[in-house]
């Protein structure tokens, strides 16, 4: 097996996993905190909106050869996610208890993207180097991958996966968020 094998079965197997544990495990600190009562529905849409940003480039490269466009896309979603991130522990910190466990979360919904990025990098590296030099010709096409990462079935559980534990904890967090907001605006 080959080193950019081994390094496609991390992610897929323990990477993108641990993302999505990271995630729910958050999502049960912001019940814990009633986040519907404290900084509410703004934040939770933040929440959302960062979970929307990883899914984009995971699905992309799952599905599609990494190409400059596919390698962008990545980058360009990785640096907007990491501004929501800062500026969502910004807008709770004030608001509501962060605990020592939400932290660790953190920690891993921040680098998990990261590392899987960087590998991404390396698997790819000379799309790495065509895209730092500008040699973009041919590189701006949806080209399907000739295979599914992990076998025929790994994004149908991977997805059924990521549906359980992030987003319908993130839907229902939402609506519970909404529906306080609601309330307090009908109240006022």
């Amino acid at each position: 097996m080959q080193t950019s094998d081994l390094l496609i079965q991390l992610m897929l197997y323990v990477f993108l996993p641990l993302w999505g544990i990271a995630g729910f495990v958050d999502w049960c600190c912001h019940r814990a905190t009633r986040i519907e009562h404290t900084s509410g529905l703004k934040e939770s849409l933040v929440h959302s909106l960062m979970g929307i940003q990883m899914a984009i480039p995971i699905l992309l490269c799952l599905l599609f050869q990494v190409n400059v466009l596919i390698m962008l896309i990545c980058l360009l979603a990785w640096l907007a996610h990491e501004l929501v991130a800062h500026y969502d522990v910004h807008y709770a910190a004030p608001r509501r208890h962060i605990s020592i466990w939400e932290m660790h979360a953190h920690n891993y919904l921040a680098t998990l993207p990261l590392f899987m990025l960087l590998l991404i990098i390396v698997i790819n590296f000379p799309v790495f180097v065509q895209l730092v030099t500008l040699d973009w010709q041919g590189q701006f096409q949806f080209q399907r991958m000739p295979y599914a990462h992990g076998g025929d079935s790994y994004l149908l559980y991977y997805l059924g996966f990521m549906l359980l534990v992030c987003v319908l904890p993130y839907l229902e967090e939402n609506l519970r968020c909404l529906r306080v907001y609601l309330q307090q605006r009908a109240a006022a």
